[in-house]
């Protein structure tokens, strides 16, 4: 019944960003504009699951998700769901995410939270985050996106919480490889130092990426990636995190309504 209801969900995920990728404007679509309020879905594709150094899920794993936004504050819902299950693995997850985010210049200000379920376990965690982002780099004005964004996990370590801190900092540039239609080339790079969140030391990870942007329509694109993740400290060591470096990779499909 369990794997017959996720199913359902995949399914049913798959219908309505399809319907509303490729089908008719929808009544939904007006009543959106005339609330100042924007509407996004994705739906991806990886060959495994890979979070923060972490290997969650060695299977492919289907990942549709959400999100509408009105002035400044966004709402957004996630989901991961093991795709073959031939692991033992059970990673499933759906995450509920309330942020606000203000536009200080170049400076992109957020806060937020981030509510974890993982049904299969029935388990959860919960975490508050603040972050800064920029889309170039300050003073050289070269368009090079940072950021740093610090996660607190105080979820009950006895229902599936963290309870730790993580620190992430980021860097990518994009470039337009082709210009009709405009696809562009992304790289990226992130670093990440775990505190005590699923491990009982300190390590991190760094996550090396490499990935293309293709439009389809007007409001419709393909994004395929390939990553390169390398942990280490207590995260790699055996008798901790265990983790090893690991290459990843699929696609996403994103549509903005």
């Amino acid at each position: 019944m369990e794997r017959a209801f996720r199913k359902g969900i995949l399914f049913g995920a798959l219908v309505l960003f399809l319907t509303g990728s490729c089908g008719p404007a929808t009544a939904a679509e007006p009543l959106l504009a005339k609330l100042d309020i924007k509407a996004s879905g994705s739906l991806d594709f990886y060959n495994r699951y890979v979070w923060r150094g972490f290997t969650l899920d060695e299977d492919p794993v289907i990942q549709p998700g959400f999100s509408l936004s009105t002035k400044g504050f966004t709402f957004s819902f996630w989901s991961s769901w093991d795709a073959d299950n031939n692991d033992a693995a059970n990673s499933d997850e759906m995450d509920f995410v309330f942020d606000y985010t203000y536009t200080l210049g170049d400076f992109d200000l957020s806060v937020g939270h981030t509510y974890y379920d993982f049904p299969g376990t029935n388990a959860y965690s919960k975490e508050f985050y603040v972050g800064v982002a920029t889309e170039k780099v300050p003073l050289l004005d070269w368009p090079i996106a940072l950021g740093v964004t610090y996660y607190r996990d105080y979820g009950d370590q006895n229902h599936g919480g963290g309870l730790g801190n993580y620190v992430e900092t980021s860097m990518a540039f994009s470039t337009t490889i082709l210009e009709d239609p405009e696809v562009t080339m992304d790289l990226g790079v992130a670093w990440g130092v775990n505190d005590k969140l699923f491990i009982a030391g300190d390590g991190g990870q760094t996550t090396l990426s490499l990935g293309f942007g293709v439009p389809l329509t007007e409001s419709l694109s393909f994004s395929p990636s390939i990553h390169y993740t390398i942990p280490y400290g207590d995260l790699s060591d055996a008798a901790d995190g265990n983790q090893d470096d690991v290459f990843w990779g699929g696609f996403s499909l994103s549509y903005t309504f």
